[in-house]
């Protein structure tokens, strides 16, 4: 689709605001603040000409526009620096960027007795401001990703991408309801996979009627090895097509551990193979300059096989039961066809549609053995999958009215369809009450959506007025599996919201704007968290359903400036959020958790959250020296939040996170030293200095960690043409340090707390060659 350039030079240059523009903005503004409902932040845009920025994104306004002129915070990571810096997964991808982080556990999760999921969710899924986990909507080409699902020790996380395939990343900051509908109540990431025009019609050169190339990676953090390649060609101007596929290996992530034992006291890595493979194909026809249709087929298949030598009890080992170890097979698999048509009509009525149609079949199986002293082995099987369904429409119309006055209204409609599964199977020698199961019944959950919005063009302002309405649907499909052996049967539920948004940006003058955000926020519950059930005569434990549970909402506000100076540019934000009904999954509710008065959880609704923060980020050009050119990237963020009814810190928040660079390019080479300080975290920022359990003294303290300053060094070398080197040295000091969000609820006195600790000092190297 064509870049939409606005509505033409003249309606943008700097102008004074008419008192009519001013009177509309505000009348907008007022519109909004008056609707009672729940809603998310969109983006407003538009092209700025006195600046002719160069990187474009899609998710800001689901059309493409120049990411200087958005009234929200955004990150964009093209293909080349995901190269650059050796980014092979998404740990890999946040771990420079303020107010986001991804959480990685070590693998010491259990098979069975205890519940413990610690790390078997690998790569967890993303944090944006505070919230986490299904609070960021993940998407590839639009379409959304799978949930992570966690029940007792079973976790399944939401490493679902291979990078390989990825040309850009897009990363917004913030809520996005009004576009997307459920799940971006924090944010969104949105994957944007390779396309054949990347091979074919490279900047300032011929096209090409065949393109391509082939790489090979390594990494030291986990003995990663992938090759891979890609290959584009066309048939003729109509019809071009692509095909790239890559298979990688790795181990473990390392950690600073150095008690090598195999029993629950160990703090090296547990053994771990990890493969993965991963193929893109797509045919794109061309069938005129206002017509494209473009078919994809994307495939990614990860398995994990760990030997859990963390579990195994200590010899001697005394009773029958006791683990001599346990072992344990993952799979995940990933299948996308998706259908894309874009039409440019210069109608009358309208100007562009874009259709977009998409199925996914994801599926995750979890096998795993326990070998006990002398009572028989323990088996488990644990699956969830989604089938997904997901079609999307979206018109806009320019309406010119004058040389100083513009708008350009955007009406989509939104449609998905998810068939969420889960299936608990075994075997439990001597526990005659074991029995298959699944956790929540077989549930279709459905959404139906209708959004508009309205980018207003008024001389130095832009504002944009959005509007979405969203109703679900979560619908018990079978009770087969579930009631019985569950007492309670599966209730569904259904619901709606109303969520509006208002975005404003001015333009101060061609060195730089100011913006303002406005917006409402909404996630829907999800299909385990009003039926999940847990009921065992074995164990002392009983997990309630809830399917009174309400829709997640927020009232969000930012506010934000960007300056594009010749030798400067920076990007300040500053955000606010109120959150109301948020669900917290899994509460307890009572009991000991002993025979007799079992404990009691259940997912309920909490009443009241506010997250607060800032961010700063931006470049400075240096003089040049040296034959080349000289600039120091930075970044700063810092997140608060509060539970505004107990008056307590929100434990989860990461500490504030800071990244400045020096970096130097030419023809042949870029080179860049990086420092990456990362805060301590205090008791003061807790809700309570104590784990949860034992509630009567003596309490256990919670491990708290300290701050830390790290270095990284990358160099990318280009050979020849077409041919790049990328190495690269991290944790260069060889810093011995844990990051928050991987240890929350590890226990201060614990003895494997150096099993939570990050790589030391570790190498990696890319070799790249384009043809």
């Amino acid at each position: 689709m064509k870049t939409f350039a606005c509505p033409h030079k003249e309606i943008l240059a700097c102008r004074p605001l008419r008192k009519s523009a001013i009177a509309l903005g505000l009348a907008s503004l007022y519109s909004l603040a008056m609707t009672p409902a729940y809603a998310q932040t969109q983006t407003s845009s538009v092209l700025l000409v006195d600046k002719a920025p160069q990187i474009v994104v899609i998710s800001g306004t689901r059309y493409e526009q120049f990411i200087e002129n958005l009234p929200l915070s955004i990150d964009v990571i093209e293909q080349k620096e995901l190269e650059r810096l050796g980014i092979l997964d998404i740990r890999d991808l946040a771990k420079n960027l303020s107010n986001i982080e991804v959480k990685r556990a070590p693998a010491r999760f259990t098979v069975t007795g205890v519940g413990n999921a610690t790390g078997r969710d690998g790569n967890a899924g993303f944090s944006i401001r505070g919230q986490d986990g299904n609070r960021v909507l993940m998407l590839v080409d639009g379409m959304r990703l799978p949930r992570s699902y966690i029940n007792g020790s079973n976790a399944f996380g939401r490493d679902s991408i291979a990078m390989n395939l990825i040309r850009q990343v897009e990363i917004v900051r913030g809520p996005s309801s009004v576009l997307y509908g459920s799940d971006g109540l924090a944010g969104l990431v949105n994957f944007m996979t390779v396309d054949p025009q990347d091979f074919l019609q490279e900047k300032r050169a011929a096209p090409k009627n065949i393109g391509g190339k082939v790489f090979a990676s390594w990494s030291g953090d986990d003995h990663s090895r992938s090759i891979g390649a890609s290959l584009a060609g066309r048939f003729d101007q109509q019809w071009s097509w692509l095909i790239s596929a890559n298979t990688s290996k790795a181990r473990g992530l390392e950690n600073r551990g150095t008690n090598d034992v195999p029993n629950i006291d160990r703090t090296t890595p547990n053994p771990q193979q990890d493969q993965s493979q991963s193929v893109l194909a797509k045919l794109v026809y061309q069938a005129s300059a206002t017509q494209k249709h473009s078919l994809t087929y994307e495939h990614v298949d990860k398995t994990s096989d760990f030997e859990l030598l963390s579990s195994r009890a200590k010899l001697p080992m005394t009773t029958a039961a006791a683990v001599k170890g346990e072992t344990v097979d993952k799979d995940f698999t990933r299948d996308r066809l998706s259908l894309i048509d874009r039409y440019t009509l210069n109608h009358a009525w309208v100007d562009h549609v874009q259709s977009h149609l998409s199925y996914q079949d994801s599926q995750a199986q979890d096998d795993g053995i326990t070998h006990r002293n002398t009572l028989a082995d323990r088996v488990r099987k644990v699956s969830y999958g989604e089938q997904a369904w997901q079609w999307s429409l979206l018109a806009d119309k320019l309406i010119k009215s004058n040389a100083n006055f513009a708008q350009r209204v955007s009406l989509g409609f939104d449609y998905s369809r998810i068939d969420v599964s889960n299936f608990f199977d075994g075997v439990d020698p001597g526990n005659a009450d074991f029995t298959p199961r699944k956790y929540f019944p077989d549930t279709r959950d459905s959404s139906r959506a209708v959004f508009v919005q309205d980018e207003i063009f008024a001389g130095s302002w832009i504002i944009t007025p959005g509007l979405r309405y969203d109703h679900f649907d979560l619908n018990v499909k079978t009770q087969q599996g579930f009631a019985p052996p569950s007492k309670t049967p599966g209730k569904s539920l259904s619901g709606s919201a109303v969520v509006p948004k208002l975005g404003m940006l001015y333009k101060v003058n061609s060195d730089w704007n100011a913006y303002a955000s406005f917006a409402h926020g909404f996630r829907a519950p999800n299909a385990q968290q009003i039926n999940g059930v847990f009921e065992s005569s074995t164990v002392p434990a009983v997990l309630l359903a809830n399917p009174e549970l309400k829709p997640e909402k927020s009232q969000n506000v930012e506010f934000g400036v960007r300056a594009l100076f010749e030798k400067f540019n920076l990007d300040f934000a500053v955000f606010s959020g109120r959150y109301t009904d948020l669900i917290y999954d899994k509460k307890p509710l009572g009991g000991k958790g002993v025979a007799g008065d079992p404990a009691i959880f259940q997912t309920v609704n909490v009443d009241k959250a506010k997250i607060d923060g800032f961010e700063i980020r931006g470049q400075v050009q240096w003089a040049e020296f040296a034959g080349g050119k000289w600039s120091s990237p930075f970044s700063y963020g810092k997140t608060r939040g509060t539970d505004q009814v107990a008056h307590t810190p929100l434990s989860a928040i990461n500490p504030s996170k800071f990244f400045a660079g020096l970096r130097y390019t030419n023809d042949t080479v870029d080179w860049q030293l990086s420092a990456r300080h990362q805060a301590g975290k205090d008791e003061a920022d807790l809700s309570s200095p104590y784990l949860p359990k034992p509630a009567v003294p003596p309490r256990v303290r919670q491990f708290i960690v300290p701050s830390v300053t790290t270095m990284d060094m990358q160099l990318q070398w280009n050979m020849q043409k077409n041919w790049r080197l990328n190495v690269g040295v991290d944790n260069l000091t060889n810093k011995k340090y844990w990051n928050w969000s991987d240890v929350q609820g590890l226990a201060a006195n614990s003895v494997v707390v150096d099993a939570y600790t990050q790589p030391g000092r570790y190498y990696h190297a890319s070799l790249v060659v384009g043809f």
